[in-house]
């Protein structure tokens, strides 16, 4: 397996980016081709359309929604569970002080880099992509969503 860094750490889900989106776009160009160039069934095509597109809406939101939710609420226990095993204390008050993005971000660096990056992010402000494209050690994940 391919060791993971800042470059290729993004996930992709094959049957749904590559088959199944591409082909209800394919559908949703067709049925706007045929409006165009069935004016005898110009309305069906138009309602062809409709459910294309809230299909493709559908397919998008809902996948990504419950999966995304899901997947920060495990971000944030498991930054929760990190500090706590790094620090011995409690993360309340330093998960308030913390976007999201940099909580993310943090779970790519190992325990060394983690405390460094997590002052600069407590005391610079620098934004997840920022603490992601500065960690030397990249720390794999190989089982996001």
């Amino acid at each position: 397996m391919e060791s993971q860094n800042y470059k290729n750490h993004r996930k992709f889900y094959p049957p749904h980016h590559f088959i199944y989106l591409p082909l209800l776009i394919l559908l949703k160009g067709f049925g706007i081709y045929k409006i165009f160039n069935d004016e005898q069934h110009q309305l069906i095509w138009i309602l062809f359309s409709i459910v294309i597109f809230l299909l493709f809406y559908l397919a998008i939101m809902v996948r990504q929604h419950y999966a995304l939710g899901l997947q920060n609420r495990l971000v944030r226990i498991e930054f929760k569970q990190r500090y706590f095993e790094i620090f011995g204390l409690r993360s309340d008050e330093v998960e308030e002080k913390l976007k999201f993005s940099q909580i993310a971000a943090l779970r790519f660096a190992y325990d060394d880099e983690f405390k460094e990056l997590l002052y600069k992010a407590l005391h610079e402000n620098i934004s997840g992509d920022k603490i992601k494209k500065s960690i030397r050690n990249w720390r794999a994940d190989h089982h996001r969503i």
